[in-house]
């Protein structure tokens, strides 16, 4: 498939048939594009917990909803989803890297960050899993876990203290379900998001 055609395929897919898992090869696809993301310093500040079995699954989502409620559609159909990955960015990666001699910050502050690098790095990599999953002829969704369950699922996972958990990306063959009552919004246009020299002056091309 093209790059663009890739591009505009791609969406949030919120329902998979639970009976045709993702292969072995497409995953070390998925991953494998993964780690080609960009990463400040070439830190590579990423980790991702893969889950496949129901067992699996089944730990994350006990840990990371509400027991007692019953699930919406939302959830039933994201439940379906075959493999899971949970991303998890490192910090501490970025610290000790631009702590070295070429880079020189050895106070390791991160107030030296205007942004999180380490959380933006990781969402690039999950955004190269959910084009390589379209490539593939898979769906996927990247969802964030709710706050309040955050520990929940860090202990579930054993997921070191040190990592922030950036969210999940599902993976798997889809079914079919109904498009996002969000897309009424409509898509922004170039005009509307891109400035031409100074903000607030579109760019016309």
């Amino acid at each position: 498939m093209e790059f663009s055609q890739v591009v505009r395929a791609r969406r949030m897919v919120r329902n998979y048939d639970p009976d045709r898992p993702v292969p072995d090869e497409v995953l070390a696809t998925v991953l494998g594009h993964a780690v080609r993301a960009p990463s400040a310093g070439f830190s590579q500040g990423w980790d991702f917990v893969v889950l496949r079995s129901a067992a699996e699954r089944a730990v994350f989502w006990e840990a990371s909803t509400d027991p007692g409620a019953e699930p919406d559609s939302w959830l039933r159909g994201i439940r379906r989803a075959p493999c899971l990955i949970v991303c998890c960015s490192h910090p501490g990666s970025y610290l000790d890297r631009y702590a070295e001699a070429d880079k020189g910050w050895t106070d390791r502050d991160e107030a030296r960050w205007p942004v999180p690098y380490w959380d933006i790095d990781t969402g690039m990599a999950a955004l190269l899993m959910l084009l390589t999953a379209v490539d593939e002829e898979l769906g996927g969704l990247f969802f964030g876990v709710p706050v309040p369950a955050l520990e929940a699922v860090r202990q579930a996972l054993a997921i070191p203290g040190d990592r922030n958990l950036v969210g999940v990306v599902a993976l798997g063959y889809p079914a079919p379900d109904r498009k996002s009552p969000s897309l009424r919004r409509g898509r922004r246009e170039i005009p509307q998001v891109a400035h031409a020299g100074v903000f607030g002056t579109p760019l016309d091309l």
